[in-house]
């Protein structure tokens, strides 16, 4: 969504540093430490080559770069990866760290990942090495088409969430629908030197949502914020935005509800058709994410959370490539496959590479992929929909009420094949009218199929312009956000 007009923008200017490292997960060793660690995980395979992951940690002194090197099974040669800069020599591998990710502090650990071809074999590499010296490694590879754990259950409020069919259930295979609301601030707040939040996010904040009887809460993120880049405000960056954003996941979570993370704005000069500004850095909607940063973003936030499946993702907030390319095919490529886009002057990221980024970490949890024209066109979304090795991918759609896709002849026709065979979730309904006559015709369409649906977006802004749901964080609703508010309840209560 749009958001509405500022009374003070800062404007973000300078030239883009790269990144000095990743967000890292801390490991704490038990007894005496190996030098290094190395996790190796096969996590996707096929006839003709498969797809690999590695999660390295370093158990000693600090070091700026790193270099691991292993050697694959006869016939297996890497042809792509991520996270690293990946080469060959016979059957010796080697993975360097990219610039944004040299820096491995003691008990720090990385991921990448590689897509190999093969001549059938996935064998475990028997040893590796760290900067030259040996790492132990775990007992071997996971089989994504095998026995697989049970799903967490989180703290035992919120749902542990899973794809079944065309349904999402709990860890006991209860049917589960999301259903809420959008809190949107965490996008731009930080890009534009403002804060994190826009408006309070302390616990009763949050319980005014759950007194809705909403069950899930949209967070919409910034990659440049999360990963610290070198534009944005040390206090609202890094380490500060993220544990800023973990806190709110915690507090949703107490409050019964599923937070579902979702890159909003993102790196990348695009000034064609219907661009949001002229600005390389993430301070407005792009019609793609980029490749330069984003797949790093979903691995690092992958990596935060991979633990705990009660967390949903939400890959990309609203494409637009159609807006950019001349085809409609053109578009849909773009949009799962990424690299060089006609119209879009930077290399772009593809729906296929940001699931890569977050099932390269090991992290099984519920991904959602919004499709074209702002994610408001899915016409085509299960021909090109992305593979994903742990099967637990939805589809996700907005409407408002001056989209083009926002008439029920619409729905029936391009939304429900979809819902038909994956989960469908409206992750924005809404509309600018102030008033909720449009919402109501979405929410019966989507109930009576039983599909998920979230309300933009519960800010205290001008709902003609926002639109917004409340006129304060108490959760006194607008004359829009009664109509919500009130379906929520009678589903609910």
């Amino acid at each position: 969504m749009r958001h509405p007009p500022r009374s003070v923008l800062l404007a973000v200017t300078g030239t883009l540093a790269l990144v000095g490292s990743m967000m890292v997960t801390a490991v704490t060793a038990s007894g005496a430490a190996p030098a290094c660690t190395v996790e190796y995980s096969v996590t996707g395979q096929w006839d003709a080559g498969f797809q690999g992951a590695v999660k390295i940690t370093n158990n000693t002194a600090a070091v700026s770069s790193w270099s691991l090197t292993f050697d694959l099974a006869d016939g297996q040669k890497v042809s792509q990866g991520w996270n690293a800069k990946w080469s060959q020599s016979g059957r010796t591998v080697t993975a360097a760290n990219e610039s944004y990710n040299g820096q491995l502090g003691t008990g720090a650990s990385v991921s990448a990942g590689f897509i190999a071809s093969s001549t059938g074999s996935t064998a475990v590499p028997a040893s590796f090495k760290l900067n030259g010296t040996t790492c132990n490694t775990d007992t071997g590879p996971t089989d994504p088409t095998g026995p697989t754990d049970p799903p967490d259950t989180g703290d035992g409020t919120a749902p542990a969430l899973r794809v079944s069919g065309n349904k999402l259930v709990d860890a006991g295979g209860n049917t589960r629908r999301l259903l809420g609301v959008n809190r949107s601030g965490g996008e731009f707040m930080c890009v534009q030197g403002r804060g994190i939040w826009d408006g309070p996010v302390d616990d009763a904040s949050v319980k005014a949502i759950a007194d809705w009887k909403a069950n899930t809460v949209r967070i919409p993120l910034n990659e440049e914020c999360w990963l610290g880049l070198s534009n944005i405000q040390a206090q609202y960056a890094g380490a500060n935005y993220v544990a800023a954003v973990k806190d709110l996941v915690a507090k949703v979570k107490a409050h019964g509800m599923t937070p579902l993370l979702e890159l909003h704005w993102s790196y990348g000069q695009y000034t064609g058709n219907s661009a949001g500004c002229s600005d390389v850095h993430a301070s407005c909607q792009k019609p793609m994410p980029d490749m330069r940063y984003a797949p790093s973003f979903w691995t690092s936030v992958a990596n935060t959370f991979k633990g705990d499946t009660t967390v949903a993702f939400d890959l990309f907030n609203e494409p637009y490539p159609d807006r950019a390319t001349t085809t409609v095919t053109q578009a849909w490529q773009c949009w799962r496959d990424g690299g060089t886009c006609p119209g879009i002057g930077y290399e772009v990221a593809g729906m296929q590479d940001l699931v890569d980024a977050i099932r390269g970490t090991g992290a099984r949890n519920l991904i959602l992929a919004g499709g074209l024209a702002y994610s408001n066109d899915l016409s085509q979304w299960l021909t090109y929909r992305p593979t994903d090795p742990a099967g637990n991918l939805a589809a996700a759609w907005h409407v408002y009420n001056f989209n083009t896709c926002s008439n029920e002849s619409c729905w029936n026709s391009t939304l429900a094949p979809v819902a038909a065979q994956v989960p469908l979730v409206a992750g924005e309904i809404g509309e600018n009218t102030c008033s909720h006559g449009f919402v109501d015709q979405v929410m019966k369409w989507f109930d009576d199929r039983g599909l998920s649906y979230l309300g933009w977006t519960w800010n205290t802004w001008d709902c003609g312009s926002g639109p917004s749901l409340i006129t304060g964080y108490d959760g006194t609703p607008t004359a829009y956000g009664v109509g919500l508010r009130d379906r929520l309840r009678a589903l609910n209560g």
